[in-house]
C-alpha cells in the first residue's frame, strides 16, 4: 500500500554541507567524521549548486594522482555532480524515491520556499521511512 509521506518527516535536518572553493581533503574529513557518503554544496546564500559522493572523492584523488596534481589543492567544484534536483520538504517520499531510482542518486538536497538548503533526503532515510510503515516491526526487533 502506498503511503504518501513528507520528505520532512524523514530527512535529515541538519545536512554537512560545504561550498565550491572548499578543498577536497576538507569534504573527505566531513564525509568521514560524520559517516556518511556524501555532502550537499551550496553556494554562499544556501542554494545547492552541487553534490560530492564518497565516489567523487575517489575519482577527484585517482585522477590527480595519475596526472600528478597536487592532491591538497583539489577543489569540490571541480569534481562535484552539478545541476542537482532538489525537492521541497513537503514533497511526497514516494515520488521523490522514484525519481532517486530513475536519475541513479543516492541523495537529494531538500530546500524551502528560498530555495536554500534546509535538508537532505537519502536512501537510508527512504528506507526508514519503509521500515516504519511497511514492514512489519518483528523484522527490525533485536536488530
Amino acid at each position: 500500500m502506498k503511503h504518501s509521506v513528507d520528505v520532512n518527516d524523514y530527512m535529515v535536518k541538519r545536512p554537512v554541507l560545504v561550498q565550491p572553493d572548499t578543498e577536497l581533503f576538507e569534504a573527505i574529513h566531513k564525509i568521514l567524521r560524520y559517516k556518511i557518503s556524501g555532502v550537499t554544496v551550496v553556494d554562499d546564500n544556501r542554494h545547492p549548486v552541487g553534490m560530492l559522493s564518497e565516489l567523487d572523492c575517489l575519482r577527484a584523488i585517482l585522477s590527480g594522482t595519475y596526472y600528478g596534481t597536487e592532491v591538497g589543492t583539489i577543489l569540490v567544484k571541480d569534481h562535484m555532480t552539478s545541476g542537482v534536483e532538489s525537492v521541497k520538504s513537503h514533497a511526497d517520499v514516494i515520488d521523490v524515491a522514484q525519481s532517486m531510482l530513475d536519475h541513479k542518486h543516492r541523495r537529494r538536497p531538500v530546500v524551502n520556499s528560498d530555495n536554500k538548503v534546509v535538508g537532505q533526503l537519502t536512501c537510508r532515510n527512504i528506507l526508514k521511512c519503509v521500515k516504519d510503515f511497511d514492514v512489519p516491526k518483528r523484522w527490525f526487533e533485536g536488530r
